[in-house]
């Protein structure tokens, strides 16, 4: 051809990934180009959380015991609390680490959006990122986890004390601080949380909103014992109130009366568990990511920006303080449950159902896999003694775990981003804040 000498033009670059619209069910080979782009970050800071959780664990059995026990307990549940901010630091610095390997987050910079620090990002996230672990009860797998390792670490002591009759406090430290300590040090972390929480409204100092999230947790935590304590006067309070007997005997009488009222509450209780694990929670781990990503609202009017709903949180903010707080009040529970899942799953929908869908089948794949795995790995290893699993469950439990936690903050990371380019490339705001 002529002026061309018969060599074809080179084609023409297309435009970045982070320029062009990917496709939701690219999630899966996202998720996986994170996870490996970013695996020694990943490794490094779960590697070090482990560490660092089971030195925390290993020193409240340890403190547990000994003279002055109350003093003790409170130094107990102090360390808990440790070890769930640690938990979070983690959950923050892993998804933090894959900052730059987002393509949102490489548009932001090129758009001039300058990254936000570590330390900034650990701040600003830890007071919602608190209500959110507590809201869905992500806290009791650390409590048992305390109380599993408090068990086998002091296992003779307390075989031996069962053996001549004698008392033993063993696995009992997150429930016998005294009730009366309870409360004082629920009355000490409240005025704490309420005035780090203010202090984080007005924006001043560093770390104050993660020692708002120190304190949040330290309420929740001191509270433990004054809960057990007052359950059995509550439970038995309770039954004796004519209403609650009333709709005891009303739901027992629809159970024969009604049609199908058996088979379906029977449907319903075996559905709802596999609804939270399989939506709700990969949900609120999304939530958390966008808190890392800087994506977050748990606000009633981000949610419903755009429909009829939305003149019904005009006239709400428009009314008196008083109904204000008391709606608040009221609501509290279920918004700072669902508010942020609905916010998250209205970004995830922005990027297409079929990007929600996956996350949730990737989600679920993981976990199912992971336990189908770490059968198979235990059977192939075998043992002839059944007491071998003491010391061989430890390394085959971090290495199943840690491909998990790998691959789930990835898949966290790889879903924000596909829904927030989608999202930018549309023309949209991502969160409609």
């Amino acid at each position: 051809m002529s002026g061309t000498s018969g060599v074809m033009a080179p084609p023409r670059p297309g435009p970045a990934p982070g320029r062009r619209m990917p496709s939701p069910f690219s999630l899966p080979m996202h998720t996986l180009r994170l996870a490996g782009k970013c695996a020694l970050p990943l490794i490094l800071w779960f590697s070090a959380g482990e560490l660092v959780r089971y030195v925390l664990l290993y020193a409240g059995t340890e403190v547990a015991y000994g003279d002055f026990r109350q003093l003790r307990l409170v130094a107990v549940m102090t360390i808990l609390t440790l070890v769930v901010l640690a938990a979070m630091t983690v959950t923050t610095g892993m998804l933090h680490s894959m900052r730059g390997a987002l393509w949102e987050v490489r548009a932001r910079a090129a758009d001039g959006v300058e990254d936000e620090r570590f330390f900034r990002t650990l701040d600003r996230m830890a007071p919602a990122f608190a209500v959110l672990y507590l809201a869905w009860g992500f806290h009791t797998e650390d409590a048992r986890d305390f109380q599993q390792m408090d068990l086998l670490h002091h296992f003779y002591d307390m075989t031996e004390a069962q053996w001549f009759g004698e008392e033993t406090h063993v696995g009992m430290s997150l429930a016998d601080l005294d009730w009366r300590v309870s409360l004082g040090a629920m009355a000490v972390t409240f005025l704490l949380k309420t005035l780090f929480a203010k202090l984080v409204e007005k924006g001043k100092g560093r770390f104050y909103g993660f020692a708002a999230a120190f304190s949040e947790f330290g309420f929740v935590f001191y509270g433990l014992n004054a809960t057990v304590a007052f359950a059995d006067a509550r439970a038995e309070w309770t039954d004796s109130r004519a209403a609650v007997a009333g709709t005891r005997q009303a739901l027992a009488d629809a159970k024969e009366t009604v049609p199908a009222w058996e088979a379906f509450t029977e449907a319903f209780g075996a559905f709802w568990p596999l609804f939270l694990d399989a939506v709700a929670v990969p949900l609120a781990w999304l939530t958390v990511a966008m808190l890392v990503f800087g994506a977050f609202s748990d606000e009633a009017r981000t949610l419903v920006r755009g429909t009829r709903l939305e003149k019904g949180v005009d006239r709400l903010e428009s009314s008196h303080e008083i109904t204000q707080k008391s709606f608040q009040h009221v609501t509290s529970g279920f918004t700072d449950r669902w508010l942020p899942l609905a916010n998250s799953l209205r970004m995830i929908v922005r990027g297409g159902a079929p990007l929600f869908g996956m996350m949730c089948l990737c989600y679920v794949a993981l976990t199912v896999g992971s336990r189908y795995g770490d059968r198979a790995v235990r059977t192939l290893i075998g043992s002839e003694a059944d007491w071998a699993w003491m010391y061989l469950g430890a390394p085959v439990g971090f290495v199943r775990d840690l491909l998990v936690t790998t691959l789930t903050m990835a898949l966290l990371a790889a879903t924000f981003d596909i829904a927030a380019t989608r999202a930018r490339l549309r023309g949209e705001p991502l969160n409609a804040s």
